[in-house]
């Protein structure tokens, strides 16, 4: 998600063409479930949206919208909230978006602690409530933070890192962004350049931890099953692997096409699907937005249409969802 830090400002979110594309003609009742800097939800009610549920877990997000949202009259519905609740919001929707991961808005204010470019309490809550990372690296049991490093952000050397936050903490709790940062750059080669900050790896593992980002992925996905009608578009914007790899299961699996019978596995009766794909592959950036927002190099839109099947279950594991326990 990529936002501006001035409400007053233009702000494009990551493909917005694109989405406005495929799920082409935009009307009736949407709900944007990372509201953020309300990129999507103004780019949605200039393109026909009648509507649009803006959802967020961020009080400032609301507080940044108030210089504009009143020039759209009674077309928006403000929710403080997580997404995957998003069924208890709205129902009967003609299109949800989801665009994952942490806005700029939240990365520049060094008080909220996501940045390890700025000095800040090391914080990390998207709510601004619960347990905080500083309350994760202080508390957790070694492994538990080794295991977070690792599949919450695949970093290789997790169980070094996790021996010296440990270590580092016996003598004083660690507090500051900063602090993190360079305790963390002291256990890896030093980087190259034009390759990421050492820390970039640990610093995304222990938001997506405090936040429970995966979690509420697959409960997000489960919760737009529920509430689009027939006929309802679901965009998702990933930004990293493992996020871009459940949706594309989710929707697989929703879509019928998870597997091939064949005479050894014949095949089986399977439930009506829940969705139909806009297409297999996921759709990048373009040359022009690119050129506009290095930020968006690493995002891929996935959109897919609801049927008229009743919604069902899927169990997380199935849909390559990372899970640590103790946490």
């Amino acid at each position: 998600m990529v936002a501006a830090s001035d409400p007053s400002a233009p702000h494009t979110p990551v493909l917005l063409r694109p989405i406005l594309s495929a799920v082409a003609p935009v009307e009736g009742v949407w709900l944007d479930g990372t509201f953020g800097a309300g990129g999507y939800t103004r780019g949605l009610l200039e393109a026909g949206a009648a509507h649009v549920v803006a959802v967020d877990r961020d009080p400032l997000a609301f507080e940044m919208a108030a210089a504009w949202a009143g020039d759209y009259g009674d077309r928006i519905t403000m929710q403080q909230g997580v997404f995957s609740r998003m069924d208890e919001y709205a129902q009967d929707l003609d299109g949800v978006v989801l665009d994952l991961g942490v806005s700029s808005m939240q990365l520049d204010q060094a008080e909220r602690g996501f940045s390890f470019m700025k000095d800040g309490p090391l914080d990390m809550r998207m709510s601004q409530d619960g347990p905080s990372a500083a309350d994760l690296v202080n508390e957790a049991e070694e492994e538990v933070i080794a295991n977070i490093l690792f599949q919450y952000g695949e970093e290789r050397a997790s169980r070094r890192i996790a021996k010296a936050i440990v270590r580092a903490r016996e003598e004083a709790p660690i507090t500051t962004t900063l602090e993190l940062a360079k305790l963390v750059e002291g256990c890896l080669p030093r980087s190259k350049p034009g390759q990421s900050h050492p820390a970039t790896r640990s610093f995304q593992a222990l938001r997506i931890a405090v936040n429970n980002e995966y979690g509420e992925l697959f409960q997000g996905l489960m919760a737009a099953e529920r509430a689009l009608e027939p006929g309802g578009k679901l965009a998702v914007v990933t930004f990293h692997s493992v996020e871009d790899r459940m949706v594309k299961r989710f929707l697989t699996a929703r879509a019928g096409a998870g597997g091939n019978a064949n005479r050894f596995a014949p095949a089986l009766e399977q439930a009506p699907p829940q969705f139909t794909l806009k297409s297999r592959k996921a759709i990048g950036p373009d040359a022009q937005e690119l050129e506009e927002n290095p930020r968006s190099r690493s995002a891929k839109l996935r959109v897919a249409t609801r049927t008229d099947a009743p919604s069902g279950e899927i169990d997380a594991k199935s849909i390559g969802m990372p899970m640590v326990r103790g946490i």
